[in-house]
């Protein structure tokens, strides 16, 4: 198969590293703790900025970037340059599952790549999705209803569905299905990575053809919060933002703190006073989440002829 010729693909530089293989799947679906676990495995390189998100042009202005994101090709690819001979090289961007426009610039730069697509069942998905918006400052409303309610919201001269927009599974894949031959995709559903992770990350490995039999410590990563202190949270976050007065603020603290006491004071203050356990789920909620996303799984599971249905727990009640 081959890309959409709407667009001049990338032009890497003669001897520079173009990864080849991709995670993509939304933020809370184990894209970090796949991310972490491959990157101890000695056959394989992935960055240590663990979304690049750079293929994903379409989404720029509407997602501020953060310190070490690149903005040129040349950037991006000097993520890489760090890879050994022989070494499979990778990035993990959730944000390319989203995008309209990432499957094709990812088959653009890199015709053979693999793609490692991963998908949670939604209802879970959107109550963790709206635990970390909150976490980051992009969501205000506390109420999980309230926020899917009020979900539309115009930005950057373009209407956004904050949380519906993410559940477009079968759209979503199907992207990747166009430009990419079956057996260079890899679909993943999270339950299952929850359940085992060794046997998926065998499947992955597998699918990268390297040593198989690499066993990394099980990771979890990216729990849920509750943000007990929005005020302090917006505070502490702006001093990892990438503007001039976050530039400004980590400089004037700096100067007083020393960089690892700073962290580490830092990471205990949100840890026993911004942030707190998640709430339990409203079950309510949940059984309407999962009424208003049931067409999208029934779809999805026949798309990838499976019963998320049952899997997901959609057949109950």
């Amino acid at each position: 198969m081959t890309a959409s010729t709407d667009a001049p693909a990338p032009a890497p530089a003669r001897g520079q590293i173009v990864p080849d293989f991709f995670i993509v799947g939304h933020h809370k679906s184990g894209t970090t703790a796949l991310y972490q676990m491959l990157r101890r495995h000695p056959q394989i390189f992935m960055p240590v900025v663990k979304e690049p998100r750079y293929l994903a042009a379409d989404l720029r202005a509407l997602v501020p970037s953060a310190p070490g994101q690149p903005e040129t090709l040349e950037e991006y690819l000097a993520l890489f340059a760090g890879a050994r001979e022989g070494q499979r090289v990778g990035e993990a961007s959730p944000s390319y599952l989203r995008s309209r426009e990432a499957a094709r610039a990812i088959a653009e730069l890199q015709p053979n790549a693999r793609i490692i697509a991963l998908f949670r069942e939604p209802a879970s998905f959107v109550r963790s999705l709206h635990l970390h918006l909150l976490e980051e400052g992009v969501e205000r409303e506390p109420d999980l209803a309230t926020a899917v309610r009020n979900e539309r919201l115009e930005r950057a001269g373009q209407v956004v569905l904050r949380y519906s927009d993410h559940v477009r599974y079968s759209e979503q894949l199907a992207r990747y299905r166009e430009v990419f031959a079956p057996e260079q995709l890899l679909v993943l559903v999270y339950e299952d990575f929850r359940a085992d992770n060794r046997a998926t990350l065998r499947r992955v490995l597998r699918f990268l053809e390297v040593d198989d039999e690499f066993e990394p410590a099980a990771v979890e990563a990216n729990p849920s919060y509750s943000v007990r202190a929005p005020r302090l949270n917006d505070a502490l976050r702006s001093l990892g933002g990438s503007g001039r007065v976050a530039r400004a603020s980590r400089a004037t603290v700096g100067r007083m703190v020393p960089r690892r006491v700073r962290h580490g004071a830092l990471g205990l203050i949100r840890r026993r006073v911004v942030y707190g356990p998640p709430p339990e789920p409203d079950e309510q909620v949940m059984a309407e989440l999962r009424q208003r996303y049931r067409p999208e799984v029934e779809a999805f599971g026949e798309y990838l002829g499976r019963d998320l249905l049952t899997l997901w727990g959609y057949r109950r009640g």
